[in-house]
């Protein structure tokens, strides 16, 4: 943060807006990082996309694959396509700890269930069944565009890569709500989260059939051959797909001075793709501790699985990266090299919106423009499910901030009592290593058009790039 004007009380703490606050030269950089930034997001709707995506950078930037080459010092790991960590070597022991950016890729969207195809007798229509993936507010789902993305896995092994609706020549799907004629007993006499029914968002997929067809299920059975056609699929294939539902829309600027960016899954890809960008920004630099960036994946319900961070997969890219050293990597060196780690759980947190500022105290919010939110703790209530980082753990990243210029303010997610949230924070925490939340300040969260500051989108990426290269 810039130093503050003599003539102020030097005892305060004061946040600085980075519009007011920052050098003209910042302020073009953060409108030109907000560029690549937003292709980034529309490329990236999934976890396999931002892996697919992220890869092509490291590669292009010289990393490989851990395994491939014992004298390279630019390495990642993927595991089963959805997480990812990535990796440059300092010249110290990664046993004596190493500095980390963990990020999530995935995002609240709608799935299609495994068995998603009826033929829906009441409407004459072709249409297929959801599931909802994360916290999601249901009624923002409905009569709005949507892209199906995802991987179908076929019967004889072939993986097919799936994306209708982002192109200008692609249908887009739609899940229709009720129109408000007909909405007072179905809807309107229901609370806001009960007003849509789970059950009865599904998705209108065709709604043509075969003239000379007389099979019973006409319309489903065309819509079958449609795909058989097009992709070479059968019914039986979607039992092996994971397909996701997705808002067609673009990223783009937003606000009459361009000064933000409205797009999908920006919690948390705003956090991965500043920490990746950081990382890469670090490569040519003399290092002294190693330097990892973490995608993790299922972050959105809990962590939990292969490709989540209570996964054994960041432990096993430690231990592979510590063997690629030429270091000891048995349990006890991993775990002393996790005890020494220095961890940034980068996550987003939740700016105060004009409409709704009752919710946050504001003393202890993020606002927008103010640059890269530290939050000490995130949970529900009385800290539940927080991490609560250590205050010399605290200090030591806010030194680091203040050292490299880095706008940043401190904050939490709401209100005691009034909701929270949280993050993979504790999961890292719980293998010894010093972790702290921080990362941007979003309005929208978990919507379909979550709304950055280019100010802090900028200041996060700077404050991981001088984090990431600390001793």
């Amino acid at each position: 943060m810039k130093k503050k004007d003599s003539n102020k009380n030097h005892l305060l703490y004061e946040r600085k807006n980075f519009w007011k606050e920052a050098p003209v030269a910042q302020k073009d950089a953060a409108f030109e990082f907000a560029i690549e930034y937003q292709n980034f997001l529309n490329k990236a709707k999934t976890e396999r996309e931002a892996i697919a995506y992220t890869v092509e950078v490291l590669r292009k930037a010289k990393f490989t694959p851990l395994s491939a080459r014992k004298t390279s010092k630019r390495v990642y790991s993927i595991f089963r396509g959805k997480t990812i960590a990535m990796a440059i070597l300092g010249t110290e022991p990664i046993s004596k700890g190493f500095n980390m950016v963990a990020a999530h890729i995935d995002a609240p969207r709608v799935d299609l269930k495994q068995n998603p195809l009826y033929e829906d007798s009441n409407s004459a229509m072709a249409c297929m069944r959801t599931h909802y993936y994360g916290g999601i507010k249901k009624y923002q789902w409905v009569s709005t565009p949507l892209a199906l993305h995802g991987v179908i896995i076929k019967a004889d092994g072939s993986v097919l890569d799936v994306s209708i609706g982002e192109k200008d020549n692609e249908p887009v799907f739609i899940i229709p709500d009720l129109l408000p004629h007909l909405a007072r007993k179905e809807q309107y006499s229901k609370n806001l989260a009960d007003a849509i029914d789970a059950s009865k968002m599904n998705l209108i997929f065709s709604g043509m059939m075969d003239p000379e067809s007389e099979e019973k299920e006409a319309l489903k059975s065309y819509a079958l051959k449609l795909l058989n056609t097009k992709y070479g699929i059968s019914e039986a294939d979607f039992l092996s797909a994971e397909l996701e539902l997705v808002p067609a829309s673009k990223a783009r600027d937003a606000g009459f001075d361009a000064s933000m960016v409205v797009g999908y899954g920006q919690d948390d890809r705003i956090c991965a793709y500043t920490g990746m960008r950081a990382m890469l920004e670090n490569a040519d630099a003399k290092l002294k501790r190693t330097m990892i960036v973490y995608f993790s994946d299922k972050e959105e319900v809990g962590s939990q699985g292969a490709t989540g961070a209570h996964s054994i997969f960041i432990q096993d890219f430690v231990a592979q990266l510590m063997a690629h050293n030429g270091e000891d990597h048995s349990s006890t060196a991993l775990r002393q090299a996790f005890i020494n780690a220095q961890i940034l759980s980068a996550d987003v947190t939740a700016a105060i919106d004009p409409n709704y500022p009752g919710v946050h105290e504001r003393q202890n919010a993020v606002l927008f423009g103010h640059g890269i939110g530290v939050s000490k703790f995130t949970g529900s209530g009385g800290k539940s499910g927080c991490n609560d980082a250590n205050a010399e753990f605290v200090a030591k990243v806010i030194r680091i901030f203040n050292e490299a210029g880095v706008f940043w303010q401190s904050g939490e997610l709401g209100k005691v009592d009034e909701g929270g949230g949280g993050t993979i924070a504790y999961i890292m925490a719980n293998l010894g290593a010093e972790v702290l939340d921080c990362g941007t300040g979003l309005m929208g969260m978990h919507s379909l058009y979550e709304l950055c500051s280019k100010a802090d989108l900028y200041s996060t990426f700077k404050g991981y790039q001088a984090f990431l290269k600390a001793d």
